[in-house]
């Protein structure tokens, strides 16, 4: 049988099913970068800035990002726990970051100047031409891999996975899309903060 129901997950899946072994380590991994970076940024700058500026760069994985990352370290435990779909739970955790990403821009917009990648993501925020075309290949690219998530925890082995088979070439074409807007888009943010003026 290729199927799993999600009721039926149990701890002991997550290290003998080949596809669950592949989320669990992948989760782990992330984890570990999570701290690692909390650390850092708050001997950096302090608990509270520190900590700020962590949830900041998640957030930018989360809305910036077309892989779901930032979204899979909450929809990954909340799926184990509760059974609700990574798709649902990724709604949630997107409208989370808009929210704290909006409302520290409001009350706290000098935040955003302590770190390279978060003054970029303000730009991105407060630039919604041409800057907001990330976002929403990230949304598209965010949505297929939570999608390919879900159904990695459905089944016990990946040549069991129909919807990445069919469908993977939807990333890979997202992705390609991504990453020629960002470099694109990057590369006029980085002249412009190195103050470089190009001449025409």
């Amino acid at each position: 049988m290729s199927k799993i129901s999600a009721k039926t997950i149990k701890p002991h899946h997550l290290v003998r099913h080949e596809t669950k072994r592949v989320v669990f380590i992948r989760f782990l991994i992330l984890v570990s970068i999570l701290i690692a970076y909390m650390v850092f940024m708050g001997l950096e700058f302090g608990l509270r800035d520190g900590g700020l500026i962590t949830v900041l760069t998640w957030s930018f994985f989360v809305l910036c990002t077309p892989i779901a990352d930032g979204g899979f370290l909450v929809a990954f435990p909340i799926r184990l726990l509760f059974k609700i779909k990574m798709v649902i739970t990724e709604i949630f955790v997107t409208l989370v970051a808009i929210g704290v990403s909006v409302t520290t821009l409001i009350v706290r917009p000098e935040i955003y100047d302590h770190v390279l990648l978060i003054k970029l993501f303000k730009k991105i925020l407060i630039t919604p031409y041409p800057y907001w075309g990330i976002i929403i290949l990230s949304a598209i690219g965010t949505f297929l891999s939570v999608v390919f998530g879900d159904e990695l925890l459905d089944v016990v082995k990946h040549h069991h996975r129909k919807i990445h088979h069919r469908h993977s070439w939807k990333l890979e074409m997202t992705s390609i899309a991504f990453a020629f807007v960002f470099i694109w888009l990057s590369y006029g943010f980085l002249l412009e903060h190195l103050g470089v003026v190009i001449e025409k």
